[in-house]
This record gives structure tokens, sequence and C-alpha cells, in this order.
């Protein structure tokens, strides 16, 4: 029910022949966008309060709900900052966990039934200090005092009783702003006026750009590149163009699945596609099937698989590496605003 939900919802939000229904929900979205501007009023004029913590902040999120590429983006930051010799600390709220306490470390072996599959993935991936939590502050503080030189904020847009030094939008290029429609007779969580007092906006591109495909110019852009996949049973690498011949199963709980099955279907494999809710826990229901073709899955999904399911099972499920490219004068750009922060901190 929910991923037809969602599916509805992205063809209500992103295709024309369903604007009918988008209009039906104006008069809510109508009462969003005013809880949302007064919620940032408040902010502003200082009734309600954003705390400053004692290191550098960046926040990267989106105004758009929905995979966008935010997640490996703050990946990309972590991994450009540690190359400087810069002691990192991610935090994120934590969707979906179920621990009993906030904040939580998190580290390669935490369960992400407990901290959310986002926390697992980029304490695997970054070797960052890592702290998830809603209260983003407690969050930060946290990972402060277990060292950490400078904040990344993943999906902190709109949190903002936490202050920031640096704010970094994402926008999924191929889908834009949508209908431009705040929730839920649209896809946006704030008006597009707000990426126009963002430090850097970032595009994810996904396919070769068309005349009016950028919704954001002068941002930056980035091009996700699948790596090689991993056995979850035995730890085997394999190049996806070894999986070309043959069908396999791919397997996605992402905010944007469609675009993983694109990437792989784009390498020339056979997919067969299994989308998932956001977020969604798997079963072993989710990544068996009788015809034993290969499971492909996000990263992400691979850090939620059953961890009581048999190596057999498992052995034919593969997570596939994402990373983002940037180009090289990109790079500098964002460099420069790096160097920015940390020099004012």
């Amino acid at each position: 029910m929910a991923l037809q939900m969602d599916a509805f919802l992205q063809r209500v939000w992103y295709e024309r022949r369903s604007q009918w229904f988008s209009l039906l929900l104006l008069p809510l979205s109508w009462l969003f966008a005013a809880v949302a501007a007064v919620r940032r009023a408040a902010y502003r004029r200082g009734w309600s309060r954003s705390f400053r913590v004692s290191r550098p902040v960046i926040v990267v999120g989106n105004i758009t709900v929905g995979g966008t590429g935010k997640t490996p983006m703050t990946i990309w930051l972590a991994e450009r900052l540690r190359a400087r010799g810069v002691q990192v600390g991610i935090v994120l709220r934590g969707y979906g966990g179920t621990s009993p306490q906030w904040p939580r470390d998190v580290t390669n072996e935490t369960s992400a039934e407990e901290v959310g599959d986002e926390a697992v993935l980029l304490a695997r991936r970054t070797g960052a200090l890592v702290v998830a939590g809603p209260d983003r502050v407690a969050a930060a503080n946290r990972a402060i005092e277990r060292g950490a030189r400078v904040i990344v904020c993943d999906d902190g847009l709109q949190h903002y009783r936490l202050a920031r030094d640096l704010e970094i939008a994402v926008i999924d290029e191929r889908r834009g702003l949508g209908n431009r429609r705040l929730l839920p007779s649209g896809p946006l969580r704030e008006p597009p006026s707000r990426l126009q007092s963002v430090d850097l906006k970032v595009l994810t591109r996904r396919v070769q750009p068309t005349p009016a495909a950028n919704p954001l110019p002068n941002a930056i852009v980035t091009t996700p590149v699948l790596g090689d996949a991993m056995s979850l049973g035995t730890g085997e690498r394999r190049a996806l163009q070894s999986f070309v011949g043959s069908p396999v199963h791919a397997v996605a709980g992402i905010g944007n699945p469609q675009a993983f099955f694109d990437a792989l279907t784009g390498l020339g494999l056979t997919v067969n596609a299994h989308p998932l809710p956001d977020h969604a826990r798997l079963t072993e229901t989710d990544i068996s099937f009788p015809d034993g073709a290969p499971v492909l899955m996000t990263e992400k999904d691979a850090v939620k698989c059953p961890p009581g399911a048999a190596a057999s099972r498992l052995a034919n499920c593969w997570a596939v590496r994402l990373d983002v490219a940037i180009g090289e004068a990109d790079a500098q750009a964002i460099d420069r605003l790096l160097d920015r922060v940390l020099a004012a901190n």
C-alpha cells in the first residue's frame, strides 16, 4: 500500500497528466505553506532559538521529498574533508530507527533497525564519527565530544534549530522541482525561493541534459557512478558488466528506486525491478526469488538485509557501490567554500 501511494504521488507531482489531482490538494498545500512560513519567520526573528555548536556545521539537504542524491554528496564531502586531515562528524535524524535512547553513536556493526539505514551506510562508507538522533543539536555536540572538527548534517536543511555555516541543496536534475508546489499538492518542503538563500546548489545529473532540464542555473553538477558489486555472503567483488547477458533482480528501497534500475539498465543489464518504499525493512521474501538469478541492491538496502538469512542466500545478494563524480572546476569551487568555513572557525 505504501509503495502504491508513493507511486501515485510521484505521478501527481511530476507528470502533467495527473495535475488535476494536484489541484484538489492545493488547499492543504496553502496550509502547509503558512505553517512553514511561520516556522521560518520564528527562527529568523528569534522567537524560536537556533543553537550554534562549537564547530562549523555544513548542512546537506533538499527542498523536495524523495531521493535527490544528498547522501552520496554527504559521503563525497566527508571523504574530501578527511583527505585534508579533518576529523568529520556526520549527524542525521536516524529515520525509522527504534533506539530507545538518542543520540546514538553509529559504527559499522550498529543495527540499521535501531538507527536507520542511512546512518549505518554513512558509518561504513566514510569512517567518520556518525551520530544519529532526532535532536541534531544534541547529536552534533556528541560528535564534537568524540573529536569532530567539522559537522556535516545529512538532510538537515529544514532543521533550523541547528545553526549552520554552510548550506548545500541537492536537486535531481531529471525531476527538478516537479510541479513547484508544496506538500501535499507537490513535492516541495519549502518554496523554490528557498534555494536563493543556500550557499551551494548541486544538480544530480543522471542523464544527458536537455535544454529545459536545468532548474538551477549556476549550480554545480554531480554524476552518480555505479561501482563494483559485493556479495553479502562471501565478500566477493564483481564488475557490474559481468552480470550482462543474464537476467538479474534489482531491489531498491530508496527515495527514487527507478534511478537505480535505470542506471543498471543503462549498463546493459537485464533487470527485473523490485521497488520498495523508502527506508523499507527487508525480509527474506524481498531477496528470495525462485529462479535463482543474482539479486542486486543499493548499499543502503544492503545494510538492512536480514542478519539471520542463510549464507547461501546472501551469497547471491550483491550490494552495488554508488559514488558521485564531480568535475575538477566544481570540486575546486567546493574546496573554496570549505576553506572559508574552516578558516572562520
